[in-house]
């Protein structure tokens, strides 16, 4: 084993960041490979907290490369703050960031287009960050890349052009917003000349990383459930969330991905709107929020929260193909006297065996709860599975046995070494240091 992809096996939020920066000290190379500015990784080391949004979390090990793929969408200003911020903690970006030279550049104006949608009464609750937008022009096929915003010829007419298409089109449904596009050449231009030392391409330096015989971590933003194919559409994100991701996002050919690692929380979570058939609508979900610290890295949008959702994990692991999890955030069940998990999906009396295609047939699911006992005690950094309590350790078999998919590592709190890492597990295998 030596290339693992790490990604969400929910609606995203899952703890991801923490597991990479937990396995990047095994790995080489750690790669970003999809998404955009709206999705952020949240790092706690020692009392210093990072929210990585476009950099891949890789980047906080000294001597690892961090790759920022073709299959994402970058604001270069929102980058160059982000960088800026790793720089002021000592954090040697320049040395150690790569960023694709075929990744589409977000524009202001895809901000304003965005508004089109999301003011509407057809809103889907994103964070009006441009990121879908910039992807239906990457679709397209008008969109501008990196390697555009480096050609200090092409660039500033090409500007010109999309944003006065952009604000034709917003003015038509009654968006007045407007966008002072010679500045924005003259910001983006200047971005490009930070960033140009970091550009390449990164489907080469990969494919010759894997040659010298370098190990390959992937991360993806948001969840299966946000996926563009295979998500609850439309209330979902407008790129590949999933494992097929890790090959467009990078050039990194699928024959090359030898593990794919779901990260899941104990309960389950959703930002925006979308069905959502195990929320809990009452105290329970409140509960949840407060000890989860459930709100947005990013956004600081609060999260809707509610139960384990069985269901929904089995589809994850059947598009993604992965054999071990991660459970995130048990600690956070530590007060509950009971908990419940949903087993299965009741449609008009009828039991489904299948994720519901449309959001019309999944807004009318009833769930199918089995209620398991708590355990009333702490388990905050507990990182031995014995030293569990015995109801959460009958807890995570229960999901094991509901999912089929392995639970390798369970999270116990935010820090690196609040972790389970299980012995003889396929997660132990996967990641051991070669």
């Amino acid at each position: 084993m030596s290339n693992i992809v790490i990604l969400g096996a929910q609606w995203g939020d899952e703890g991801k960041g923490k597991l990479v920066d937990l396995l990047t000290d095994r790995f080489d190379y750690v790669i970003r490979y999809q998404g955009g500015h709206n999705a952020g990784h949240t790092i706690l080391i020692g009392d210093r907290k990072f929210v990585l949004r476009l950099v891949p979390s890789g980047i906080l090990h000294p001597g690892k490369t961090a790759v920022i793929g073709n299959g994402l969408v970058i604001d270069p200003i929102a980058l160059l703050e982000e960088i800026e911020q790793l720089m002021s903690a000592g954090i040697d970006v320049m040395q150690h960031l790569r960023i694709s030279n075929r990744a589409h550049v977000l524009l202001p104006s895809h901000r304003v287009v965005e508004k089109i949608s999301e003011n509407g009464s057809r809103s889907i609750g994103t964070t009006l960050r441009g990121i879908g937008p910039c992807y239906e022009d990457k679709a397209g096929r008008r969109g501008l890349r990196i390697a555009d915003l480096l050609d200090r010829e092409f660039f500033p007419d090409a500007v010109r052009y999309l944003t006065a298409e952009h604000l034709t089109r917003a003015r038509a449904f009654g968006v007045a917003d407007t966008v002072d596009v010679e500045d924005v050449i003259l910001r983006y231009s200047a971005a490009a000349e930070r960033i140009r030392p970091l550009v390449c391409d990164t489907a080469v330096l990969l494919a010759d990383a894997m040659r010298a015989g370098k190990r390959l971590l992937f991360e993806g933003a948001q969840g299966t459930g946000l996926d563009i194919d295979h998500g609850t559409y439309p209330y979902l994100t407008s790129s590949s969330s999933c494992v097929g991701g890790a090959s467009t996002g990078t050039g990194v050919p699928p024959t090359k991905l030898h593990c794919i690692i779901g990260i899941s929380k104990a309960y389950t979570t959703r930002v925006g709107g979308g069905p959502f058939p195990t929320e809990a609508l009452d105290s329970y979900g409140d509960l949840i929020r407060n000890r989860g610290r459930e709100f947005g890295s990013v956004t600081g949008r609060p999260r809707r929260c509610g139960w384990f959702d069985a269901p929904l994990l089995r589809y994850s692991a059947a598009v993604n193909g992965y054999e071990t999890m991660v459970v995130t955030k048990l600690d956070v069940l530590d007060e509950l006297e009971q908990i419940q998990v949903c087993v299965a999906y009741r449609i008009d009396g009828q039991e489904v065996h299948e994720m519901p295609a449309t959001v019309r047939e999944l807004a009318r699911v009833e769930p199918v709860y089995r209620t398991l006992e708590g355990w009333r005690c702490s388990t905050e950094g507990i990182s031995e599975w014995d030293q569990l309590p015995k109801a959460a350790r009958t807890y995570v078999e229960f999901l094991e046995e509901q999912t089929g998919i392995e639970a390798g590592c369970i999270s116990t709190g935010p820090e690196r070494n609040q972790t389970i890492q299980r012995a003889g597990s396929r997660f132990m295998r996967a990641t051991a240091s070669m």
